[in-house]
């Protein structure tokens, strides 16, 4: 780590590694997985543009990765690569959900506007932003700001605060991180036995 970085940066930066290593390992097998598109209103699939627009209550999911809001966008570019906007309503942020490949581990995020680029490879949760990652149910490290926007081919979060607020006051970036496990105790040392070979 960078040592001129100060102490709240330098947590900032293992937070941001931390979160980095839930999104990057998220579970293999959900790419596999087909793309499967939920709403309570009705909502379009033109074919022709190749865009799908969900409204009301509505849902992507994709094995374990799961958006939710209040109305979804989803394009397939020309390149084949499909991106995505999430647009929360009032009191109900727009939501992202996805298990870590191999352990009892989630990381999930809200914000008044989640957008996905699959070509960029990147994840952006815009005003209000919120990302935590979860151990079982319990929360691991979680992260705030205006604006985070996940790079997962570079392992980068880039963190913005916002304009100040009732909740947020001084519209600064949060960060909070729990203690390290403590490492596994020893086995207990052997008791010394006497040697009944010596005197003899």
């Amino acid at each position: 780590m960078h040592p001129h970085l100060t102490p709240a940066l330098r947590h900032l930066a293992a937070l941001a590694a931390a979160l980095a290593c839930g999104l990057a390992g998220a579970e293999k097998a959900d790419r596999s997985r087909p793309i499967v598109l939920e709403s309570d209103r009705p909502s379009t699939m033109d074919l022709q543009r190749q865009v799908s627009v969900l409204q009301g209550n509505a849902t992507i999911s994709q094995g374990t990765m799961v958006i939710r809001a209040d109305r979804i966008e989803l394009r397939e570019l020309a390149s084949g690569f499909r991106a995505a906007s999430a647009i929360g309503s009032a009191g109900r942020p727009a939501s992202y959900r996805q298990k870590r490949d191999g352990v009892d581990e989630y990381v999930e995020g809200v914000a008044d506007r989640i957008e996905y680029d699959e070509r960029a490879n990147t994840l952006r949760f815009i005003g209000n932003g919120a990302v935590r990652r979860l151990r079982g149910s319990t929360v691991a490290d979680e992260i705030t700001g205006a604006q985070i926007t996940w790079d997962a081919t570079g392992e980068v979060f880039s963190v913005e605060g916002g304009a100040a607020s009732a909740a947020n006051p001084g519209g600064r970036v949060r960060a909070v991180l729990s203690p390290r496990a403590e490492p596994a105790a020893s086995e207990p040392p052997a008791t010394l036995q006497p040697n009944r070979s010596l005197g003899r």
